[in-house]
């Protein structure tokens, strides 16, 4: 049974191997011509498939979400008792399917075609020859298409070749090589698209604010205490006071503020060591005589893991987060990172 698993692993991995060369090679320009096509969208890309080809349309829906290209998927069957209003002009339709001939997604045709929708379609048959003369040339995509391409095929603007030399299993019927292609496919187009956009970091946690990954993607601002659970105080502040307020805000830590700009910060590692040094003369000084200067600050728009990062750096267990023109806006202890599940 071991060998069985291995072997499926293979057969799909040369699959893979097999699609990459196809993308860097005979359907090179292809590819790129989809690329644009759903770049230019003045809409959204509307994905479809019926059967396992509907359950990897949806992932790649998914994908195409996450990375920011709008996107959406429409179930053939429902698309024909209704749903089809979901495609309009400025749409691209991304349809998949294995045979090329899949009823539910060819009785779609008629529409997206009224609509003048762009069709780009995957599907299992070799779209386009390596060889020059083994087919006609297609205008559109400059390749030379293959002869006896199937119905979606020949009618999409551009058709994209997921053909498999075959299937994983045993048997050669269930969809395994096939699917995991059409899937690396839509990858490649979503990847593709999100790098010709310029999709960043901070874009990618905008869409991922829930659960694990958006706790890792948070910001400092949605972390930080700011307001009346700001601990802070003014350079003339009597030491008495400072470490009442260090002590109501549950910190541990104060800021030294004049007006709304930061000048420095006091620690309750600061306090004991000028206890060590001046026993209960230290009651008698003043804020601005006890602060530490120059204190490390970070930007509330920051990642919660830059903030990590930095404190793990310096040693210290909190930042102060200001505006450029050191405005203080708030505080961000190490406390408030554990929920991030990035400590």
């Amino acid at each position: 049974m071991k060998n069985v698993g291995e072997n499926v692993v293979r057969i799909e991995a040369e699959a893979l191997l097999a699609l990459a060369a196809r993308i860097g090679g005979p359907m090179a320009a292809a590819f790129q011509r989809a690329v644009d096509l759903m770049f230019s969208c003045a809409g959204r890309v509307v994905v479809t498939g019926m059967g396992k080809s509907g359950l990897i349309a949806r992932k790649i829906a998914a994908t195409l979400s996450s990375t920011g290209t709008p996107a959406l998927y429409l179930h053939p069957v429902e698309a024909l008792h209704g749903d089809l209003g979901m495609v309009v002009r400025g749409d691209v339709v991304l349809a998949l399917s294995a045979s090329g001939e899949t009823e539910e997604i060819l009785a779609l045709l008629a529409t997206i075609k009224r609509l003048q929708v762009p069709l780009i379609a995957m599907t299992g048959d070799e779209v386009f020859k390596k060889s020059a003369g083994e087919g006609p040339f297609d205008s559109r995509s400059g390749q030379v298409r293959a002869t006896g391409a199937s119905t979606l095929a020949a009618a999409a603007d551009v058709a994209l070749d997921c053909s498999i030399a075959q299937e994983a299993c045993s048997l050669g019927l269930a969809p395994t090589a096939s699917t995991t292609t059409m899937l690396a496919l839509g990858d490649a187009l979503a990847v593709t698209l999100s790098e010709k956009r310029g999709f960043k970091e901070e874009d990618f946690a905008n869409l991922h604010p829930g659960g694990k990954l958006g706790k890792r993607l948070a910001r400092v601002d949605s972390l930080m205490h700011s307001g009346g659970a700001l601990p802070r105080v003014g350079p003339q502040t009597k030491m008495p006071d400072v470490i009442y307020e260090m002590s109501r805000k549950k910190l541990g830590v104060t800021a030294v503020v004049e007006g709304e700009r930061l000048v420095g910060i006091i620690s309750d590692g600061d306090l004991r060591r000028l206890l060590e040094k001046r026993g209960k003369d230290v009651l008698d000084l003043t804020a601005g005589e006890c602060m530490t200067k120059n204190p490390r600050t970070i930007a509330a728009g920051e990642f919660a893991a830059t903030a990590l990062a930095l404190m793990e750096e310096k040693k210290i267990t909190s930042l102060m987060v200001v505006d450029g023109d050191c405005k203080l806006e708030g505080i961000v202890h190490l406390h408030d990172l554990w929920g991030t599940e990035l400590v």
